[in-house]
């Protein structure tokens, strides 16, 4: 649940703080990626679904302060539309993160779009990571020797 918490760190701050979840999320998930496959995913998962909501919000600044700031010029006409798209992407994300957050707190899993396969593949697949200690696995050779 915590995970995706941390994907609203700066949200009491707002937009010229756009990085700071991201951080935020990046710390928890390697600080908390090896206590189970349950808390591994879903620290996974929130870090790399806050990716897309950064570099949107990264964007609307960047635009802001390089014109207004910057250069002392009006906004780009497309900067206002462009705004509506991120500030309704994060309503959106934050909505999903909420449910995910609820879910999680109950031992559920909830799979985002793209980021809930790339972390499922990551700690359940085939070739999920192994969360053991390398002196609790066995040094056997490989099969067929």
């Amino acid at each position: 649940m915590a995970a995706y918490l941390m994907n609203f760190a700066a949200w009491g701050a707002g937009l010229p703080l756009p990085t700071l979840n991201l951080i935020a999320s990046a710390i928890y998930y390697l600080i908390n990626r090896r206590k189970s496959r349950f808390v591994a995913f879903h620290c996974f998962q929130a870090f790399t679904s806050q990716l897309p909501t950064t570099l949107l919000n990264i964007l609307a600044v960047g635009i802001f302060v390089d014109y207004v700031l910057i250069l002392d010029r009006a906004l780009p006409r497309f900067f206002w539309p462009y705004l509506a798209f991120a500030v309704v992407m994060n309503l959106l994300y934050l909505g999903v993160s909420i449910y995910a957050c609820v879910l999680a707190a109950k031992g559920r899993v909830y799979y985002f779009l793209v980021f809930g396969r790339w972390a499922y593949g990551k700690y359940y697949g085939p070739n999920a990571i192994s969360l053991e200690p390398a002196e609790a696995r066995p040094n056997l050779p490989p099969a067929g020797f």
